[in-house]
């Protein structure tokens, strides 16, 4: 059996895949060079029912009150000590679709990292709300692409479909929160995991190229310990 290739699995929604990103990004950009992207989100109700329907499932179990409060105190924590601004963002209405299938299309238009960035500068550093299309359609200002097709990826069948595909790559890879990271068989979850796993990776002496065209991922909020991770 072919050996996989490294990957990460990254969520807009949450601040500990948010602060990996910035680990990555500003400390071993080396490492996420090598990486498959895959995006991780809580599929709305529509989208679980067909996922169930293919085959997959969800772990989705609701956070307690105490948990959030901790990671608001936490996340606040951990920013400070790596010199981050931070905005916990207010979700009036969260349709996490919304800025993950935009990640689809961003990646088909060679702006994948691009869109990253501002996304996860939008919800937490500026506490915008990324669930309403208008925020990602300034998005799209700010990286001038057109946000036809971006900002509405929500309503394409097309995008849609790939990702449903993509939650059932994430079911089927055991991803069950976020960051999670993989290099081969072995498993990493949760910000405090990803020393560990850059030291696996290296040890393996996986050549340092760009990884094959981003493939996408699955969602959780599952309440299911913490190791500075979640869904």
């Amino acid at each position: 059996m072919a050996r996989k290739p490294p990957r990460w699995y990254f969520s807009f929604r949450s601040p500990y895949s948010w602060l990996a990103y910035r680990d990555l990004m500003d400390h071993h950009p080396d490492v996420a060079d090598t990486l498959q992207w895959r995006p991780f989100w809580e599929p709305e109700p529509a989208m679980a029912d067909v996922l169930a329907r293919a085959g997959g499932d969800f772990p989705y179990v609701p956070m307690s009150r105490e948990k959030h409060r901790y990671i608001l105190q936490d996340v606040r924590r951990l920013a400070a000590e790596r010199g981050l601004s931070f905005a916990w963002p207010v979700d009036r209405a969260p349709r996490w679709e919304v800025a993950h299938l935009g990640y689809l299309v961003a990646a088909d238009r060679g702006l994948a990292r691009e869109y990253v960035a501002e996304v996860y500068r939008a919800r937490w550093e500026l506490g915008l709300d990324i669930s309403d299309p208008l925020t990602i359609t300034t998005i799209a200002a700010e990286l001038d692409t057109d946000p036809r097709g971006l900002a509405d990826a929500v309503d394409d069948p097309s995008i849609r479909e790939r990702g449903l595909a993509a939650l059932l790559d994430i079911s089927q890879d055991g991803v069950f929160g976020v960051p999670f990271f993989a290099t081969g068989f072995d498993k990493f979850w949760g910000l405090d995991r990803l020393p560990a796993f850059i030291d696996t990776l290296r040890a393996t002496a996986y050549p340092t190229t760009p990884a094959e065209a981003h493939t996408p991922a699955l969602a959780a909020t599952g309440d299911l310990g913490h190791a500075g991770g979640c869904g």
